[in-house]
């Protein structure tokens, strides 16, 4: 088993930015989901309400985050300063303190997605622990849903696109760390710990899906009404909620690349 493929969201739920290698940090890989947008009044704003937010690219070099709209159009935004005045910015029913990105980011934005939008930055002085029962004291994440990250396999992406009539790429899903090598469609169901070099990870949760899987990865246009529909006729649920991929923890930091063994524990 090994790492297929590696992904990160700078920006929750904007582009993805596909990697050859990242560092692994305890909330998860290196600069995933440290920036948010937001409504004026600091509440999170998703793919689930607004589907053009997928029509944006995001990455992040060097302490810059680059978006880049689909006219090609690019801003550069460097990570606010430590001085700069936190506020607080909420996701789902939590309160985190977060650094405005400033007002040219919120205009560029604003423009581009038809509405009062802001942007915030989580800086490593901020704090948002994971779900208590799920998670251990300490455990923490960034502004991703509610886990460090997601794994998913090609093995379980390819038993569900055998039942649908067509098949989806596994950017509908938007995992961290795909693997490849599994032995059958959705082992990581039983999995409860993973080692990829030095590092440990956790297995917690099934990941359950929401709109956003319908949606086109790059446009935002939806799809209908697949995956979920075939995910809950397989029996793919959990508290009556489709599933896809699994939530885990870091246990540490640590790098990993492409290739990379993996081995459950």
């Amino acid at each position: 088993m090994k790492i297929a493929a590696l992904y990160r969201y700078p920006v929750k739920s904007l582009g993805a930015q596909e990697l050859a290698e990242v560092a692994v940090t305890p909330r998860g890989l290196a600069a995933d989901r440290r920036w948010l947008v937001t409504n004026p009044q600091g509440r999170f704003v998703t793919r689930r309400e607004l589907s053009g937010m997928a029509l944006i690219g995001a990455e992040h070099e060097d302490g810059v985050l680059i978006l880049r709209d689909n006219q090609g159009a690019a801003l550069r935004v460097a990570e606010p300063v430590a001085d700069t005045a936190p506020q607080t910015v909420t996701v789902w029913r939590d309160p985190v303190a977060a650094l405005p990105a400033g007002h040219d980011a919120d205009g560029w934005l604003s423009e581009r997605l038809g509405r009062p939008l802001r942007l915030f930055h989580m800086p490593d002085a901020s704090h948002r622990a994971v779900d208590p029962d799920y998670g251990a004291a300490g455990d923490e994440v960034s502004f991703a849903d509610g886990f460090p990250l997601l794994i998913t396999t090609t093995a379980s992406l390819a038993a569900l696109n055998a039942r649908l009539d067509d098949p989806m790429e596994m950017a509908r899903f938007r995992p961290n760390i795909v693997l490849d090598g599994v032995d059958e469609a959705f082992a990581e169901d039983g999995w409860r710990s993973l080692q990829i070099g030095g590092l440990r990870l956790r297995v917690v949760k099934p990941c359950t899906r929401c709109v956003v899987t319908t949606q086109h990865p790059l446009t935002g246009e939806s799809l209908g009404n697949e995956p979920l529909r075939t995910l809950k006729a397989m029996g793919r649920v959990w508290e009556r909620q489709p599933i896809f991929g699994q939530n885990a923890i870091p246990d540490g930091a640590g790098r990993i690349a492409v290739g990379d063994a993996v081995a459950v524990l």
